[in-house]
């Protein structure tokens, strides 16, 4: 079945890079010229997805200001001359159909997932974290959906993690399947050093059918407190069967703020209008210094 619908929790406060999230959502953040949110709306309608629902909190209403028609911005550039600019502003409100619900409480990402139950309806969907900015070829929701649409199964995005790092994230047992694809044994969120399964991480992105609404409601609190979607996911796991994909792209947390000043160099890097221009300053700041 194919995927068409995406789910992004967007409802955290981002205290891990304040105080530049203080009065700003982390989901805003600025990259090179696009703010964290439309690299990861813009990777879904990459992939064929049609609708989006962004779960938000108090005070993130600029994310979805963004994604809306600003008239009063789009005359000044009309009157201005600036025919391309004005083009691209005006396709953030096309993009797909967007849609937006709060989390009332932050009670963890499961929770944040269960609040989309009626939006998603009985089909399969796609979650992508909205802290994690994935770049590359082939978008990497894509690369899940098409796992999901071969197998059946929900899916998860893995990558390798260095140890050291992995009580971060969800960790994952599995066996290999095909080409960057697994069967997935076991996962465990959050581990401590006795509990890492692998080296592989649960990162960013999921596909999961309908059917994991019924597990969350069922899913105690665990990790921190809050109803954790890893643990309705291994649940499902254990029922149902799950896979994982080792994705292709580079990820950034952006969550970090090392992370984030390494997208901004390499992005910028990359830019079809600033990327020479920024490699000359680089260059000339790096002979000075």
């Amino acid at each position: 079945m194919h995927v068409r619908k995406a789910v992004i929790p967007a409802a955290g406060l981002g205290t891990r890079v304040l105080p530049a999230t203080k009065a700003v959502p982390k989901e805003m953040l600025n990259l090179v010229d696009k703010p964290v949110i439309q690299y990861i709306v813009e990777e879904a309608v990459t992939a064929g997805i049609t609708d989006i629902l962004i779960i938000t909190s108090r005070g993130k209403s600029a994310i979805e200001d963004h994604f809306d028609r600003t008239p009063e911005l789009e005359a000044r550039l009309e009157e201005g001359g600036k025919p391309g600019l004005l083009e691209e502003i005006r396709s953030l409100s096309n993009l797909a159909n967007i849609h937006y619900i709060r989390q009332g409480e932050t009670k963890g990402l499961g929770h944040a997932v269960l609040c989309a139950k009626a939006f998603v309806g009985n089909e399969p969907f796609a979650v992508l974290y909205g802290d994690g900015v994935i770049v590359g070829e082939e978008p990497a929701i894509g690369q899940l959906c098409k796992a999901y649409e071969t197998y059946g199964k929900g899916v998860i995005g893995v990558k390798p993690v260095d140890l050291s790092v992995i009580r971060r994230y969800g960790s994952v047992s599995a066996k290999p399947l095909g080409e960057r694809t697994f069967a997935v044994d076991d996962m465990v969120e959050k581990p401590q050093p006795h509990e890492v399964l692998s080296e592989y991480a649960v990162l960013d992105r999921c596909v999961l059918p309908p059917e994991i609404f019924d597990i969350l409601e069922a899913t105690p609190p665990g990790v921190g407190g809050e109803i954790q979607l890893t643990d309705a996911m291994k649940h499902l796991s254990n029922t149902k069967g799950m896979i994982a994909v080792h994705f292709t792209g580079k990820r950034y947390d952006m969550g970090n703020k090392l992370e984030i000043l390494k997208a901004n160099v390499e992005l910028g890097l990359s830019h079809p209008e600033l990327g020479e221009l920024f490699a000359r300053y680089l260059e000339d700041k790096a002979k000075k210094d």
